[in-house]
């Protein structure tokens, strides 16, 4: 069963830096598709960013330039470095998976899911 933990959300000034990680553990084969989503209050919950196991990388228009997503496989670990952070940027942050690796920001119906971290950012 996959399992993912997110951690590193906070609270930050206007500004500021974070970076999220997302521990994964029980995923079996080949082919993926990982991505960072985020949800505010009274919004539908959007993509921020997501990499497959080709090394692609998608970013929403919001935060290109300002995140950063990246992987290390070999503690099956996966980031979101967020910099420049904004007032608008604060939302729960959820990591996610998914077998297929063309999926990308090209969807949000991942079938795997962590349990969320917040980021608020303050102006």
């Amino acid at each position: 069963q996959v399992q993912l933990v997110e951690s590193g959300g906070g609270s930050v000034q206007a500004g500021g830096s974070l970076r999220l990680s997302c521990a994964a553990s029980g995923y079996t084969g080949s082919g993926y598709s990982m991505g960072w989503f985020r949800q505010a209050p009274g919004k539908k919950r959007e993509g921020v960013a997501a990499i497959n196991d080709n090394g692609e990388t998608s970013y929403a228009d919001s935060v290109k330039g300002r995140f950063t997503i990246s992987q290390d496989n070999a503690k099956n670990t996966l980031y979101l470095q967020m910099n420049s952070l904004k007032p608008e940027d604060t939302a729960m942050y959820y990591c996610a998976a998914d077998r297929r690796w063309w999926l990308l920001l090209y969807s949000v119906e991942y079938n795997y899911w962590g349990q969320g971290t917040q980021v608020t950012v303050s102006s």
